[in-house]
């Protein structure tokens, strides 16, 4: 049952960042025909597009921390035993999702407060809706990274037996 909630949430990131980078493409490449040809072009299309790179951005950073494959500065890696490099692997991990899981709780709050103060974004569409992105990537991010972390404490808990 696990193994299908993750396949159908894997699923959803993956067509969300297909649909976000079409609409950001689309809509800028729109905007500049009409801006060359037409001498005209949607009011809030620019806003929209910067949004959508924030969005595209956080998407997949989450589909990179899925995939595991984040930037890492290995550079003493390669000179560590298996079995230490598998010990700070745990370790960075761990401060990985806890660095995310404390920025999840303040875009949170963030979030809120444009919430509450009903700031608009462009258009009629509020600041939030197009914020919500922050919280929800990073507190996905954490917690894979925390499953990272478990993963591979019970790789080098197997190893050490």
């Amino acid at each position: 049952m696990l193994a299908r909630l993750r396949w159908i949430m894997n699923r959803i990131e993956d067509t969300v960042l297909v649909l976000v980078l079409g609409g950001m493409i689309l809509f800028a490449v729109l905007q500049i025909g009409l801006r060359n040809f037409f001498d005209t072009g949607i009011l809030w299309s620019d806003p929209l597009v910067r949004v959508l790179v924030l969005w595209a951005g956080l998407i997949g950073a989450m589909v990179a921390a899925r995939l595991d494959r984040h930037i890492v500065i290995s550079a003493l890696a390669h000179f560590m035993n298996p079995h230490w490099k598998l010990g700070a692997r745990v370790v960075t991990d761990l401060a990985a999702a806890v660095v995310c899981l404390v920025v999840t709780w303040v875009s949170l709050r963030f979030v809120f407060a444009d919430y509450v103060a009903r700031t608009m974004a462009f258009a009629a569409v509020p600041a939030w809706v197009c914020e919500i992105i922050i919280p929800i990537a990073f507190l996905v991010m954490g917690v894979r990274y925390a499953l990272h972390s478990l993963d591979s404490a019970r790789e080098l808990l197997g190893r050490a037996a």
